[in-house]
């Protein structure tokens, strides 16, 4: 019995020392690390990105705000080589032009491909912009780094070529949207036509201390617990008179690799906050598959898993029976 009541408290001295060690791997200020690892304190480092703001466009002979003023641009954003989605847009979503009256335009946002054939994904770049002249390029390395430089370079486009439009979204090429619902919203006279920003929002966004964590922020670049607001980089909407106020306070804040949370400090630089859409399903980002009718009938934009599903809701959406 003695023996049973030794054994006994050491294992639960175990189970309470490996529980104590576990909230202090969570909660451990791991700056340090960094600091024995990193680069001079010249470097910026990975958590920091690079944007001198003289990115030049490579591409960008799209009649969208040249001899067409829309009411609403989709910026999509995409990998250089991801033809596959963006021939599925531009066949379901996409195509939609005239909406609720109002005339609809969608783009693609693109980078320099890396890979070894760098060369030939650009000459077939170039083809495809030939045959649909929906491509915006700029001359920035494509790469999951270099997503705050994406979304800067989009408002640079926008901000110097589109300021006759009344809204721009930007979106991910993965969302299924749904360009009635945004287009019925942005004409309630309810929403805002300037100092506008919608989505799914992030609030009390915490700023993550794990390093083993892709978004992890150490301290001596972030100091704060929390992210001001922003909306989550899937999909959001804005008003056009945002790009050029965001791009003017931006020299102000080192940008972070974390696209939409520096979206967020911009906007907070402003003094603008982010506005929740009307009902919180109108942006899923983690939707349950698959989606009801009804969920078709409200949603703005929601995340698939794939071509074929994304295909599958934009065909059932625009039925008779999506509806609740």
């Amino acid at each position: 019995m003695e023996n049973g009541r030794r054994h006994f408290r050491h294992l639960l001295i175990c189970i309470l020392g490996a529980v104590t060690i576990f909230f202090i791997y969570l909660n451990w200020d791991w700056t340090f690390v960094i600091r024995i690892t990193s680069a001079p304190s010249s470097d910026p480092g990975p958590y920091h990105v690079a944007y001198p703001r003289n990115y030049q466009f490579i591409m960008d002979d799209t009649p969208t705000c040249n001899t067409k003023t829309p009411f609403l641009v989709l910026m999509v954003h995409v990998a250089t080589g991801d033809v596959a989605a963006r021939d599925t847009i531009r066949k379901t979503w996409g195509s939609d032009k005239l909406v609720l009256g109002q005339l609809v335009e969608t783009l693609f946002v693109l980078g320099l491909p890396g890979a070894a054939d760098a060369e030939q994904q650009q000459e077939k770049l170039k083809r495809e912009n030939l045959q649909h002249h929906d491509l915006i390029q700029s001359n920035f390395q494509d790469s999951y780094r270099n997503l705050t430089i994406k979304t800067m370079v989009m408002l640079e486009w926008l901000a110097a070529r589109c300021v006759g439009a009344s809204y721009a979204m930007k979106i991910d090429s993965d969302m299924l949207l749904h360009v009635h619902n945004v287009v019925k919203l942005l004409l309630d006279p309810s929403t805002a036509k300037r100092n506008y920003m919608t989505g799914l929002v992030w609030w009390h966004s915490p700023v993550l201390r794990n390093p083993f964590n892709k978004f992890y922020m150490p301290k001596h670049v972030i100091a704060e617990p929390e992210y001001p607001p922003y909306p989550l980089g899937m999909a959001y909407v804005m008003s056009l008179d945002l790009p050029a106020k965001i791009l003017a306070v931006s020299p102000q804040i080192k940008a972070i690799f974390i696209e939409d949370a520096y979206l967020g400090m911009c906007l907070k630089r402003l003094g603008i906050s982010p506005t929740d859409p009307p009902e919180e399903t109108m942006f899923i980002v983690a939707p349950e598959h698959p989606l009801s009718g009804c969920s078709l009938s409200k949603v703005i934009a929601a995340t698939t898993t794939s071509i074929a599903q994304m295909t599958s809701y934009w065909e059932r959406s625009r039925q008779p029976d999506a509806k609740c």
